[in-house]
């Protein structure tokens, strides 16, 4: 009884669900079933793809675009909808990213948590219902109860709860058991079509990451269309082939590696490669944003006692009210402003005549290339694939964008950091074509023997790329470092300060060793420091950001030396008035001094010379004075104890005498002396202070 029962709620559900189906008052919506083909896409390097849908519309037509949710982000931002027909974009609807739970709970019947018959019904009380069971019923919900029945009979007796529909009839109350009621039919159209919407929305959910976005044309005719929208798309990527013969131009074959991991086949559509780096970014458009507003209560506030007022002594002049022509002037310039606002534009205007169907933003110039055609967009750069390209969704496949000769020669590439005793097989390519080739790896072919494999950066047009592919065993470099040794450059007079720049040296030495039966070019490689000057060679044979690059031509069998100076300028200042003499004097003979300099210098010398001779016996007489006066201070001490008519104390009385005079004829020399420094001082101060020689 009790599984009979379940079964018959089971069964009315689903007779509920397809009920309020068929209820439903559906809208008169757009034409279904619009298609407009897949027709083009543009896949970016920076990871982004652009597709175009183009078709025919007829009259008011609606397009479903089925998407991946983590793609509806980009749509919303990138959405390009066109009609060429004159007909207008109506409106681009997609479903909520609210979660499932708030979206039901917006509905007037709630279906969240499975609800029961009985709760559904519980939901709409108060509504108009026709119950079949089996006789029709029409009347008001009042509400669902559950009594408890007992069934069976000895061992099978059970107590069981069974619910009760109870309606308010033209007759009065009825109230019937959910198991025998055959059909409920909601009479309210507008909550038919509220349980209708709740269930689309469980239906939808049932693939989360699938999303549908209608676009409806709003038209007459049949007329051309076109949408269009960027999406996140794998990195296309490029690979090549370099076939090295004798005696023969190089040929460089280059393909493109495109992957379709979109949820639709690609059939026959135009394809363009775009190189570069755009700056491209996501934003999260599709979640609902809810601003968080602060609760304010309401104020509440005493009532007023009613008050009386005297009447006023004099008479009350009316107040002048405003002229009512200009009241309506005022009035009409306000409403005209509104009106205006919203008549003044159109959201969707038609098209204007003189825009052409075809939306094509790029202007073509055929290329030399016979595999793709390709055109410089500034710092973007495109292959466009010649014929339609046909691939299957989450299938990737190889396109050949470049097949021809170009320009080249071998080289052996030497860095002694990547291998200190051999160098590396090299190539010097240069792009002769007109092509941009993109970044990629190289797998090399030398005489029909696979060589190696190497890489290359952005390779424009009318450049030349290195690339290393293999160690070179048949050649050998021994370098050799000889640094550290430090060579006075220059010696210079100015505003007197001695201004000396000395050069650290580092020379390096490469031998190089060919032991293959063919001459070799070999370049060798040495890091750039831009704080050092390159004093041998010259120059080099080229440079780049990090490294100097120098050409060793090497015959078969034979051996060559490559010598590398570097120097460092050092540079070092000596005050002349402070420095000392014997540090001066040693670069007054230096060599590499220039005559003028050392006369200046031999010059100081003298100066320098005389002022420290003065101050020398300033000093010596300082040290006298200094001696004497303590002599004085010991004496008097002594005489302070000894009687005045003893001969100590008088012999102390004639030698205080002497140390006085003494003492008056050094302060007088002393004086002198600080007179003679002072003006030697000056003297020497002048002398350097003019100097501007080197």
């Amino acid at each position: 009884m009790c599984s009979r029962l379940i079964h018959s709620s089971l069964a009315f559900v689903s007779r509920l669900i397809l009920l309020s189906f068929l209820l439903l008052p559906w809208p008169v919506l757009a034409e279904e079933g619009a298609v407009l083909p897949l027709s083009k896409i543009v896949l970016y390097s920076s990871g982004v793809g652009y597709f175009q849908h183009d078709g025919m519309v007829n009259n008011r037509a609606q397009l479903d675009l089925h998407l991946h949710a983590n793609q509806i982000n980009d749509m919303l931002k990138s959405l390009v909808v066109q009609d060429f027909g004159g007909g207008r974009i109506s409106t681009v609807t997609y479903g909520s990213r609210d979660p499932v739970t708030k979206t039901l709970g917006s509905f007037g019947i709630n279906l969240n948590g499975n609800p029961t018959l009985g709760q559904i019904l519980t939901q709409v009380r108060g509504e108009p219902v026709e119950v079949t069971a089996p006789n029709p019923i029409v009347g008001t919900l009042l509400g669902v109860e559950k009594k408890s029945e007992s069934i069976g009979e000895g061992l099978q007796y059970r107590v069981i709860e069974q619910e009760y529909v109870t309606l308010l009839t033209e007759e009065g109350f009825r109230s019937l058991s959910l198991a025998n009621v055959q059909r409920i039919k909601l009479i309210n159209p507008a909550l038919n079509t509220e349980l209708h919407q709740a269930l689309a929305v469980l239906a939808t959910n049932h693939d989360v990451q699938k999303k549908t976005v209608s676009i409806t044309f709003d038209g007459a005719g049949s007329r051309q269309a076109r949408v269009a929208y960027l999406t996140e798309t794998p990195v296309w990527k490029t690979t090549y082939r370099l076939v090295l013969e004798e005696d023969k131009a190089p040929y460089l074959q280059g393909w493109a590696i495109v992957e379709n991991q979109t949820s639709q086949d690609w059939r026959n559509v135009k394809l363009s490669l775009v190189s570069g780096r755009p700056i491209s970014f996501t934003m999260d458009l599709y979640q609902p944003l809810y601003n968080p507003r602060p609760v304010v209560q309401p104020e509440l506030y005493a009532n007023l006692k009613p008050q009386t007022y005297g009447d006023a002594m004099d008479e009350l002049k009316p107040m002048a009210s405003p002229p009512a022509a200009r009241s309506e002037m005022k009035k009409e310039r306000l409403l005209g402003k509104v009106v205006q606002g919203f008549s003044g534009g159109r959201a969707n205007a038609p098209a204007d005549s003189a825009v052409a169907a075809e939306m094509d933003m790029r202007s073509l110039e055929e290329s030399m290339a016979p595999m793709a055609m390709a055109e410089d967009k500034g710092e973007l750069f495109e292959y466009r694939i010649d014929q339609p390209v046909t691939l299957a969704k989450h299938q990737s496949a190889l396109l050949p964008i470049i097949g021809q000769t170009l320009q080249g020669q071998k080289v052996s590439l030497y860095n002694q950091s990547v291998n200190a005793k051999h160098p590396l097989n090299g190539y010097r390519l240069k792009n002769t074509s007109s092509l941009h080739l993109m970044q990629g790896p190289i797998t090399l072919f030398d005489s029909g023997t696979y060589a190696g494999d190497a890489r290359i950066e952005n390779f424009p047009p009318g450049q030349d790329r290195l690339i290393s592919y293999a160690l070179d065993l048949k050649t050998e470099v021994e370098p050799k470092l000889e640094g550290g040794t430090q060579e006075l450059a220059t010696v210079s007079l100015k505003k007197g300060t001695m201004l000396i720049t000395r050069r650290l040296v580092e020379d390096r030495t490469y031998l190089v060793k060919n032991r293959d039966a063919k001459a070799k070019t070999v370049l060798i490689e040495q890091p750039y420091r831009a704080d050092w000057k390159l004093a041998e060679p010259k120059e080099p044979a080229e440079r780049t950001r990090d490294l100097y690059r120098f050409s060793v031509a090497v015959d078969p069998g034979k051996s060559a030396t490559l010598r590398v100076k570097e120097t460092l300028p050092i540079q070092e200042s000596i005050l002349l008035m402070e420095g000392g003499i014997d540090q001066i004097a040693y670069y007054q003979q230096a060599k590499e001094v220039s005559q003028k300099v050392k006369e200046a210098l031999q010059r100081v010398v003298q100066l320098r010379g005389k002022l420290d001779d003065t101050r020398t016996q300033r000093t010596r007489l300082d040290q006298r004075t200094a001696e004497i006066t303590a002599e004085h201070a010991r004496i008097r001490e002594n005489m302070q104890r000894l009687p005045q008519n003893s001969d100590l104390y008088t012999r102390y009385v004639k030698k205080l005498d002497q140390q006085e005079t003494e003492l008056e004829n050094l302060r007088k020399e002393i004086e002198r002396l600080k007179n003679a420094e002072e003006e030697q001082r000056r003297e020497l101060q002048n002398y350097v202070m003019n100097l501007d020689m080197a």
